[in-house]
């Protein structure tokens, strides 16, 4: 008797113990973030942003229901974070869920409002179809609205939040300056940087003439792919902009590839010179890295003729960065006919590279000829680590202190009409990343790559990944032996417990 009310109390109090819990997690939320990349966890830019709010926020989540796990897992990562907004900002984040397929009128609303439905394929009795599913967002304060169309699984959430939270409450942003003047890429064709600019800047165009200076509005000017000589007169008015404390982006060719006739050529636009009296030399040769893009060759098969994609290893992807606020988080740039970039100044300036080639590269000196059916050996690459890109800074012109960031390769940013698809997202980080920097306004360099953006295995080391196929493999039976042992062991802690004289 005494037993069997010890039991319904324990029942009781654990009953208990469960409803208080439920109660609390109504009200509160906790989770521990064990990612490496910390994407669980609010940054420093988010909190400094959502505490300077100073009008409420309201997040309408159009989001379908019913979807697949792994895309459903969105849905709750975007509640647990809404919620953290919400404590964090002292209330002024508020959100509600919409499901746009409940009704029409809802569904009505959502592309009202710019979130277009995607298709996503649906198992079901064995059989895969196609449902409309919503998975996007209207952020709102005021008579202000931004619009996060697409939650992209993998992406970075909190970035795209932060940015359209800090866009509509941002009043006055700094100006910068893409230079014009020398067959510069037009705004349509950088349209993707010019967008994630305009979040923070005041993104303008600039010609740089023989006679006027830069205005002093520009902290920070960008220099993007110029294909005409920059005079001697517009370098010294560069020069001056650098001795106030201005600073440059640039992206710079130093070759060329044409595909028409197979030929890598060199490029010379006049900066070369200027560069090399500041320490900087770009060489006229190209990259080569086993870690490359592909091209795609026409090949004539009989009658027909086929397309093929083969490795060109004059299409270097970076994976190896420093440790720098520019490249945090980036993790594949990839990048049109780089060339190697060395430092002989002296010790008034410093140079700091953040991004090299793989440990498979190699520099070839340009002219060259192209030949797409080479077979490539790994002796072709005998180099390793080529700086393409990296920090200058110091006393660049004058006694005041300036920086420079340079990339080797002017047309990693160009993804417009003459620059084909759309660019990878670490191309378009990369720049923006580098004005953030440069202009003293960082905040959001962590949030941009805070998603997994591409991280295969295959490229990962092989002792990492047997490593990884191991834990994974051995983790569940361990956890069923150490759950058999506890089992086993309370089992014959009653056995005895039974035995003894006293038991009731």
């Amino acid at each position: 008797m005494i037993r069997s009310a010890k039991i319904s109390s324990t029942i009781i109090l654990v009953a208990v113990i469960i409803i208080i819990l439920n109660i609390l997690s109504e009200n509160y939320s906790f989770r521990i973030d064990l990612t490496k990349s910390r994407e669980y966890t609010l940054s420093k830019a988010t909190k400094n942003i959502l505490n300077s709010l100073d009008k409420p926020v309201t997040i309408t989540a159009y989001f379908s229901k019913d979807l697949p796990p792994n895309i459903e897992n969105i849905s709750g990562n975007l509640k647990d974070m809404l919620i953290e907004y919400g404590n964090r900002s002292g209330g002024m984040v508020v959100y509600k869920f919409v499901n746009p397929n409940e009704k029409d009128a809802l569904e009505q609303e959502a592309v009202k409002n710019g979130i277009q439905p995607i298709m996503i394929n649906v198992r079901e009795k064995d059989q895969v179809k196609q449902q409309k599913a919503y998975m996007g967002a209207i952020v709102t304060m005021g008579d202000g609205k931004e619009k996060i169309p697409f939650f992209q699984p993998g992406a970075a959430m909190e970035y795209a939040l932060s940015t359209a939270i800090k866009k509509l409450s941002v009043v006055d942003k700094p100006s910068i300056a893409l230079i014009r003047g020398h067959g510069e890429p037009a705004l349509n064709e950088v349209a993707q940087v010019y967008s994630e600019l305009s979040v923070l800047y005041k993104v303008q165009e600039l010609k740089l003439t023989d006679t006027s200076d830069i205005p002093k509005i520009y902290k920070t000017i960008a220099i993007i792919r110029p294909v005409d000589t920059i005079s001697a007169a517009q370098l010294s008015i560069l020069d001056k902009f650098l001795a106030r404390g201005g600073n440059i982006f640039m992206a710079l060719n130093r070759v060329q590839g044409n595909f028409s006739n197979a030929m890598g050529t060199t490029v010379s636009v006049g900066m070369e010179e200027w560069l090399r009296k500041k320490g900087i030399t770009i060489a006229d040769n190209f990259i080569i890295d086993a870690n490359c893009g592909v091209v795609t060759v026409q090949q004539q098969q009989g009658n027909f003729t086929m397309s093929t994609q083969i490795q060109f290893p004059y299409l270097p992807v970076i994976h190896k960065f420093a440790d720098n606020p520019i490249t945090k988080g980036l993790e594949s740039v990839s990048l049109q006919f780089a060339s190697p970039i060395t430092f002989a100044g002296d010790s008034s300036i410093k140079f700091i590279p953040i991004a090299y080639s793989s440990d498979k590269s190699g520099s070839l000196k340009a002219p060259l000829y192209f030949d797409v059916q080479k077979q490539w050996k790994l002796s072709d690459f005998p180099m390793s680590g080529l700086v393409v890109a990296g920090i200058l800074e110091g006393k660049l012109s004058g006694s005041v202190n300036s920086r420079i960031v340079l990339v080797s390769d002017g047309d990693f940013a160009i993804g417009g009409p003459k620059g084909g698809n759309q660019l990878p997202p670490d191309n378009v980080s990369l720049l923006v990343n580098s004005i953030d920097w440069l202009s003293d306004d960082t905040g959001l360099i962590e949030l941009r790559t805070k998603g997994v953006t591409s991280r295969p295995i295959k490229e990962m080391q092989d002792s990492t990944r047997a490593l990884l196929k191991w834990i994974n493999f051995l983790t569940p039976i361990i956890l069923i032996i150490i759950y058999g042992i506890i089992r086993m062991q309370i089992n014959r802690n009653k056995r005895i417990k039974r035995m003894e004289v006293n038991y009731e």
